[in-house]
């Protein structure tokens, strides 16, 4: 039986390869969540007024990827130590954060927070959020499976310091 996991690392378009590519991922949608507007516009996120994250919904069959390996994975995408924005993406919609649905995933997402703690990789202190999940909206259809339609365009969202972030710090 499948499940849903739900993360923010700052613009959605770059949080839907990592995950789309693993074994065991049956779907990656970009939407909003978080917020308190029913239904937001990608305009209305963008304005900062709805309260809503950026993020990806990703359902995945546990037989196969476990939950514990997608957090693991969500880390390695993102700066768990800039709690306001990720990369060239600035401002509230843009922070990261594992939206926990069920007791489970709040252990996996905390014991896995305090391990990268404690683990001295980074100077500064790891800021991403463990919030429950909000009601999820998938974003306008442009967005989904953005690398696939314009890899032109995701190359450029990539330069925009993601990629060499990664490569210094979880590729070493």
């Amino acid at each position: 039986m499948s499940e849903t996991a739900i993360f923010a690392g700052g613009c959605f378009w770059c949080m839907v390869r990592p995950f789309d590519e693993q074994p065991g991922i049956e779907k990656v949608v970009s939407g909003y969540t978080g917020g308190h507007v029913a239904n937001p516009t990608y305009e209305q996120v963008a304005s900062h007024t709805t309260g809503h994250t950026e993020a990806v919904e990703i359902t995945f069959d546990p037989d196969v990827i476990s939950y514990d390996q997608l957090v693991d994975i969500y880390w390695r995408q993102t700066d768990p130590t800039d709690a306001m924005g990720q990369f060239q993406d600035r401002g509230d919609s843009y922070r990261p954060v594992i939206f926990v649905k069920n007791e489970d995933q709040r252990r996996v997402a905390t014991a896995s927070r305090e391990v990268l703690a404690a683990s001295g990789r980074f100077d500064a202190p790891i800021v991403t959020q463990i919030e429950d999940a909000k009601p999820f909206y998938p974003a306008e259809d442009y967005h989904q499976d953005f690398y696939k339609k314009n890899p032109f365009r995701f190359q450029i969202e990539e330069m925009g310091g993601r990629e060499a972030f990664i490569k210094d710090n979880w590729q070493a």
